[in-house]
């Protein structure tokens, strides 16, 4: 095993890009791009403050620096570096920023959370996206990038908005049955939209595009809710873990069945039909009256 020199570098920003071709990393206000290969410098870009984060374009031709003090953002093109774009919310703040799914538009998230920008550099046109709600997974594509869903809240209550990527209008508004919306995730077939309620209230909905409640599903009341989903390549099966860390199920959607109860296991789907249920490395438990079996630590189902 070869080790190159050591690069300097801030606040441990590294990101390769999508295609593995190019290292991008930071050094106070620079933007430096390396070739993977060879670690030469391909690129060195200044930017007007402090760089506090980055993000590759989905096809690696641009890349973003976030300066969320002085609530501006810079774009610079790999392949015509003379190229570059300034996003600046101005008064409004900036405390997040990301790219949409063609790489062509970015998406700017002002203080507080009082809007969503739109930004496109393609013609240059802008477009704001009022109410988002400040939740830990509060936004999300659809696998093919064709549909946006947004968590908003509004007098009191939930509403998921599904926006066109192409045209960003809005193409259905509705309202959720949650207390608190937590977090919403699509299917990797962009079919299901997946919305749970927050650590305090263990429910879990399951909205169509046109906003029709396809099911609902509470392992119990009065406990804390769900921490993270995850859904199956295939888009049959979702995998639900516990904020208590101690139950983990996994459903079929369209049987709307719970198919397992696994206590304190890591969940991952193989495949399109295969499940792996691995046990978190611990010392050696004791089951039942023989004192010489152990919880195996991986189990393998087809499902």
């Amino acid at each position: 095993m070869n080790f190159s020199e050591l690069f300097r570098q801030s606040h441990q920003l590294c990101r390769f890009s999508p295609d593995g071709k190019f290292l991008a990393s930071v050094v106070d206000y620079r933007l430096v791009v390396r070739d993977v290969e060879t670690l030469q410098i391909q690129q060195l870009f200044s930017c007007q403050d402090a760089i506090q984060y980055i993000e590759w374009s989905p096809d690696s031709l641009f890349i973003l620096c976030g300066m969320f003090k002085r609530g501006i953002v810079q774009v610079w093109s790999i392949e015509n570096p003379d190229w570059y774009c300034k996003v600046d919310e101005g008064s409004a703040g900036l405390c997040a920023v990301r790219w949409a799914p063609d790489g062509r538009h970015i998406l700017t998230t002002a203080d507080f959370h009082l809007r969503i920008t739109v930004w496109s550099l393609v013609n240059k046109s802008v477009s704001y996206i009022r109410y988002p709600k400040q939740c830990e997974k509060g936004l999300d594509f659809s696998e093919k990038g064709k549909y946006m869903a947004l968590a908003e809240r509004r007098d009191c209550k939930d509403y998921v908005s599904i926006f066109s990527c192409d045209t960003w209008s809005l193409v259905r508004h509705f309202e959720t049955e949650t207390d608190d919306l937590g977090g919403l995730q699509w299917s990797p077939d962009g079919r299901v939209l997946c919305v749970w309620d927050s650590c305090l209230t263990y429910q879990l909905l399951l909205y169509s595009v046109d906003g029709r409640c396809l099911g609902k599903y509470s392992a119990y009341q009065f406990a804390l809710g769900i921490k993270c989903v995850t859904w199956s390549p295939s888009s049959q099966f979702l995998a639900i873990g516990s904020f208590d860390e101690k139950v983990g199920s996994v459903l079929s959607f369209r049987l709307s069945l719970r198919l397992l109860n696994l206590c304190g296991f890591i969940v991952c789907f193989t495949g399109t039909v295969g499940l792996v249920v691995r046990r978190p490395p611990r010392d050696r438990e004791v089951v039942g009256s023989n004192p010489g079996r152990v919880i195996p630590k991986t189990l393998k189902l087809a499902i």
